[in-house]
């Protein structure tokens, strides 16, 4: 009884002693919260249209006082339930982790979601709670992000989706490229997924006719097709030399986008739909991909967004990610295959400074952090949750 008396005051003073001396760069607050972001202009593709961006927002503080802001996305659903996962489930292992140790936080939260693993809701809040990871290893730093991920190169080629909607009259099709084309940027993508071949074909047709051969056209098809369309489509596209058949079918459908990589000399592009690392290694070694196009947000964060990179860097395939161009022109400046940034503006309701293009490039923001410039005032203002 004596000895178990006496041992009590050290086991406190155990106690008192560790919390004395946790790491500065201990987590202290987590929160998580919704932003609701209107669509800055009508986009529609074959299988659906941009409802709204449900822009889902982490927050996390140190007992230093750093903070880092990190965010991922939807389209329109989904938002709330990803939400949901963050409060009950992620944010209460974050308070009291060491936020420099980014691999940790992000197995330790995958680990523990192994019941919703692999799939889109918890992707999405893992890569809001690593992207906030990523802009607190950042701020500490004193480094951007595009040096700090790799530091490859700062200015990246930039191509336009905004004026290839399927929507879109042949004669606003052939005007956007136009316009793109004088402004200096080296690519557009167009949608494709008329009801008929000849339909597609003319709307490109029509563009590669306007603009020349010098600058890059991509078609984009959003899952829409079978195998058999879209081998169909592929060649009544092949003479329009096209730099990519993007997401011609499912994305589950390895089997036939192998087929239809071997039977085209268009490059096939996936990527925005998958929701591990593991997807892409499948997809690369069965020769099912010649573009390579993670999406930081989907994939779960900048950490495995990396590994996705460097993966696709060994089989000597370029990264084009989708989407998020505000945080993907670090991303792609940072890595040696980094080809193009995608152009669809959609932050700048909440921020107060847009991404610098210079000749045709996207330049990868110089301030410590992610490089996005919030606006914490309109974010507050669109809060819904």
């Amino acid at each position: 009884m004596q000895a178990h008396t006496q041992a009590q005051p050290n086991a406190r003073t155990d106690t008192q002693r560790d919390m004395q001396t946790l790491p500065k760069t201990t987590i202290s607050r987590a929160e998580a919260f919704l932003v609701d972001l209107e669509v800055e202009t009508v986009r529609t593709d074959a299988v659906q249209s941009f409802l709204k961006q449900e822009t889902v927002l982490v927050e996390l503080e140190t007992t230093d006082g750093f903070v880092g802001l990190g965010y991922s996305y939807t389209i329109g659903t989904g938002g709330t339930a990803v939400l949901a996962m963050l409060r009950d489930h992620l944010l209460p292992r974050l308070v009291g982790a060491d936020a420099r140790n980014v691999e940790g936080i992000w197995f330790d939260l995958f680990a523990s979601t192994r019941a919703t693993t692999v799939g889109a809701i918890t992707s999405l809040a893992l890569a809001s709670v690593d992207t906030a990871l990523w802009d607190l290893r950042c701020r500490r730093a004193g480094e951007p992000l595009w040096r700090l991920a790799g530091g490859f190169r700062r200015n990246v080629p930039l191509y336009d989706t905004e004026g290839g909607w399927l929507h879109l009259t042949t004669d606003q099709l052939v005007a956007g490229a136009l316009a793109s084309q004088k402004a200096g940027w080296p690519g557009v993508k167009l949608k494709v997924g008329k009801p008929r071949v000849h339909e597609d074909l003319e709307r490109l047709s029509a563009v590669r006719d306007a603009v020349g051969p010098a600058l890059d056209i991509m078609v984009d098809a959003n899952q829409s097709m079978t195998y058999a369309e879209a081998k169909r489509r592929a060649r009544a596209f092949e003479p329009l030399d096209l730099s990519w058949f993007e997401e011609p079918l499912p994305a589950d459908d390895l089997t036939g986008h192998v087929r239809l990589a071997e039977s085209t000399s268009i490059p096939i592009a996936v990527g925005e739909s998958m929701y591990s690392v593991s997807q892409f290694r499948e997809y690369l070694a069965a020769g099912a991909a010649g573009i390579v196009q993670v999406d930081v947000a989907r994939i779960g964060g900048i950490t495995p967004w990396l590994k996705v990179a460097h993966l696709a860097e060994t089989f000597n395939l370029e990264v084009c990610p989708h989407f998020l161009m505000e945080l993907h022109v670090s991303l792609t400046a940072a890595v040696p295959n980094g080809r193009y940034v995608e152009h669809i503006p959609q932050l700048r309701a909440i921020t107060t400074a847009e991404m610098e293009i210079v000749d045709g490039h996207a330049v990868a923001p110089d301030e410590p952090g992610l490089g996005i410039a919030w606006d914490r005032d309109a974010i507050d203002d669109r809060r819904v949750s």
